[in-house]
């Protein structure tokens, strides 16, 4: 049974105070607190266990070595990708996606060809493209959510044309919760010999992931949002797409051997891999990734959906209150305006005096706020250590911040 008082103890920084208020902490879209088994994971590898890996022959070197790379199998099974060598380590998400626009979007795309996206997508999720838009001419093409903030498969199926090479689409919109059926989408373009690049960011904290049920080629997470230290994250890249890649970031691991005239390359995924590593993030990462496997994936899912049900009728009660997209099977992400003329600046400053910790701005998503008619919104992100009675305290927060600006 999943308890979530006994949740919250492992993560030390919920017992403090913020303005002399227990800390509701709901900014868990933009970045996660750490149970106490990461911090001390952390905490060890540099006091205890820390030297850089690979190549090196001493004790050190070999242990943290182990512990790095025993992580992708950690990834491996907490995505259930089909082996070790698909898993590329990366400092997060953004870092992912940019390493296919680089890798596999350069060598494969040229002017004309389409990558389609969403206009829910993060702004990790839409920059990169724009480089091969801006150095190419790859051509962005765009499907909008429905009225409710939906996005349906079809939606997207209906927009791929002949000239479609890439789908790169999130799997939970970070804004309004929105979950995409990207398995859906994945294997109609598998068929057509299309690629698909799924930004995992936020679904992977959420829900059970399966990368070889959803049939991608490329899935990015981020480790500070998986509740792990931040700059650490991978991308599971399909070996049929590892084989169409280049490296774009040069230095050590990535080689095989360099002379003044030539330089080969290391096998996959090392060679997609430069540069003294994240070491210490990726141990802490697979620490925290086996955590959220102990508590159990289904187990979260379940929890948060009780938060998400009771939070929608909570703040479906508050007239005055716009609750940006409810779409049906919505994460527990709320994004909010309030009638009255308070901006989401000043509503989140006057929760914060409450302890309360919600985000407020375009939350790197600035086409959905051009599209959803509004410059920003307030944004409550709850996680698996939230609760019922932490909703009922940010209502309340609301309607102080109501009776203030109403």
């Amino acid at each position: 049974m999943y308890d979530v008082s006994e949740v919250r103890k492992d993560f030390p920084i919920l017992s403090r105070e913020v303005h002399r208020k227990p800390l509701i902490y709901l900014d868990n879209g933009a970045s996660s607190q750490k149970p106490q088994v990461v911090i001390d994971a952390v905490t060890k590898a540099y006091a205890e266990e820390y030297a850089n890996v690979h190549r090196g022959l001493h004790y050190l070197s070999n242990l943290a070595t182990d512990k790095y790379e025993a992580v992708r199998g950690t990834i491996r099974k907490f995505l259930n990708a089909p082996s070790d060598e698909e898993v590329l380590f990366t400092t997060g998400a953004t870092h992912g996606l940019n390493l296919v626009s680089y890798g596999w979007g350069v060598p494969n795309l040229k002017a004309g060809d389409e990558i389609l996206l969403s206009v829910m997508e993060h702004h990790a999720n839409i920059v990169p493209w724009h480089f091969l838009r801006e150095l190419y001419g790859v051509v962005l093409k765009w499907v909008e959510p429905a009225a409710d903030g939906s996005l349906s498969a079809e939606s997207v199926i209906d927009a791929i044309t002949d000239k479609t090479r890439l789908i790169a689409i999130t799997h939970m919109s970070n804004v309004l919760g929105t979950v995409v059926d990207v398995k859906t989408i994945c294997h109609e373009a598998r068929a057509r010999g299309i690629a698909t690049s799924i930004d995992g960011s936020q679904a992977t904290v959420h829900m059970p992931v399966d990368v070889a049920d959803i049939g991608c080629d490329f899935y990015s997470i981020t480790g500070h949002k998986l509740y792990g230290p931040s700059a650490s994250g991978a991308t599971f890249i399909r070996k049929e797409r590892m084989a169409e890649m280049q490296p774009f970031m040069g230095g050590g691991d990535m080689i095989d051997s360099v002379t003044r005239d030539a330089v080969s390359y290391n096998v996959p995924p090392h060679k997609f891999e430069a540069g003294t590593p994240g070491i210490v993030q990726m141990i802490g990462l697979g620490v925290a990734l086996d955590y959220m496997m102990d508590l159990g994936m289904e187990n979260i899912a379940a929890h948060e959906a009780g938060l998400q049900s009771y939070a929608s009728q909570k703040l479906s009660g508050l007239n005055w209150l716009n609750v940006q997209g409810n779409a049906p099977g919505k994460g527990a992400i709320f994004s909010f305006t309030m009638a009255g003329g308070a901006h989401p600046h000043d509503i989140s400053t006057i929760v914060d005096q409450k302890g309360i910790a919600v985000r407020a701005g375009h939350h790197c998503a600035q086409p959905l706020m051009q599209h959803l008619g509004v410059s920003a919104t307030c944004r409550a992100s709850f996680g698996l250590y939230n609760t019922v009675e932490e909703v009922d305290k940010l209502v309340e927060a609301l309607e102080l911040c109501h009776e203030l600006f109403g």
